[in-house]
């Protein structure tokens, strides 16, 4: 709540900020920028989201220079892990490619373009609990060796304190390291699953590490059959 909050008041303050600018990009809002709302904003900014609505031109002009900057932060969508470090099939986050349209298109004097070629709008579903992480949980708060090949779907930020940074990697028995994920400003309110793009097999003899150590959990989720794995600490759930 704290971030939203903190956000509309950027937004406000940037509210008159286009009212006579001129239109330098041909970006618009018709063609790239509502699309990128709709694939990346729409699912909480909406009548009746979780934040204030930035579904259509009106709504969403007015606060352009405070969209720009909570993107480029990478305040905003809060994805909460740092790309590129780890692959993920339910990733979020805006490409490089996508903050430079963004950030073209508010320099540019945010314009809105031709209505005609707007997509169809998402459809949201009625409003349903988060689903809990399924499958066997291999909990980490800090180093273990893996006993047995193993084989994991994703990672859940089991129990982390607010605005930690955490990275997680696994070094192999030949010495190959291979990032894992990294958590960067964690907010427990945006605590999800990240479902890796392909499921992460590890051969036995593999250290996990999470860095810094024992800041709280993380969790990492077994693939269905995979059965449990045992480790040279950890604890199985």
């Amino acid at each position: 709540m704290t971030r939203i909050i903190l956000f509309a008041a950027a937004l406000a303050i940037s509210s008159t900020a286009f009212a006579h600018d001129v239109i330098t990009t041909k970006v618009t809002w018709s063609r790239e920028i509502s699309r990128e709302v709709f694939k990346h904003c729409a699912s909480c900014h909406h009548d009746g989201g979780a934040a204030f609505s930035l579904m259509t031109y009106e709504e969403a002009r007015p606060w352009a220079v405070a969209i720009k900057e909570e993107v480029l932060s990478r305040r905003m969508p809060p994805w909460g892990a740092v790309k590129g470090f780890g692959s993920f099939q339910n990733d979020k986050g805006l490409t490089q490619g996508d903050l430079e349209i963004v950030s073209d298109w508010v320099v540019g004097g945010a314009p809105e373009g031709d209505p005609a070629l707007l997509p169809k709008p998402p459809v949201f579903p009625t409003a349903v609990a988060p689903a809990k992480p399924s499958g066997t949980e291999l909990v980490l708060d800090g180093t273990l060796t893996l006993q047995n090949e193993a084989k994991f779907t994703g990672v859940f930020p089991k129990s982390l304190p607010k605005a930690a940074s955490v990275q997680v990697i696994a070094v192999h028995p030949d010495g190959t390291v291979q990032p894992i994920i990294w958590l960067y400003d964690f907010h427990p309110k945006f605590a999800h699953e990240y479902t890796f793009a392909s499921p992460l097999e590890l051969p036995a003899g593999t250290r996990i590490e999470m860095s810094p150590a024992n800041v709280g959990s993380i969790a990492l989720l077994n693939a269905a059959g995979a059965g449990p794995v045992i480790s040279a600490r950890t604890r199985v759930r």
